[in-house]
């Protein structure tokens, strides 16, 4: 279901995912949505009948792995599929030799983040227009 992108087509499978959740839905521009860390991420793609349908990255950052751009598409959502890519996306990271991991949430999924273990590190801030909150999480 999940695997570490390792083709083009892979890539650009993610990017779909991303401009669809987020420049698409949460109307993020294109041009700050993809960034000039892409091409030193790694970046984990999920698939289901050959069907991309959610994708995040890790970044480092201070020796620690950053989570970012978390997304799955809307009918995927609410079925326990953002867990199991989180439960991935953390053996990733620990494989990688990561012993902590950051992230910055968006707000709305706080909740979320916080039953997979993650702990608040910071106050509510703007990024794009949307609020999210630092949290992190020892692996």
């Amino acid at each position: 279901m999940f695997r570490i992108v390792r083709t083009k087509d892979e890539l650009a499978d993610a990017f779909s995912i991303r401009k669809e959740v987020f420049v698409e839905e949460q109307h993020i521009p294109i041009e700050n949505e993809l960034d000039q860390f892409e091409e030193i991420c790694t970046h984990i793609i999920g698939y289901i009948d050959e069907q991309p349908f959610a994708v995040a990255r890790i970044r480092a950052i201070d020796n620690q792995a950053k989570i970012e751009r978390v997304a799955i598409t809307k009918p995927y959502r609410k079925q326990g599929r953002g867990h199991t890519l989180m439960k991935y996306v953390e053996t990733i990271a620990s494989e990688q030799g990561y012993t902590a991991i950051v992230l910055n949430a968006q707000y709305s999924a706080k909740d979320f983040y916080h039953n997979l273990g993650y702990q608040v590190s910071g106050e509510i801030f703007l990024e794009e227009g949307i609020q999210h909150i630092r949290m992190s999480k020892q692996l």
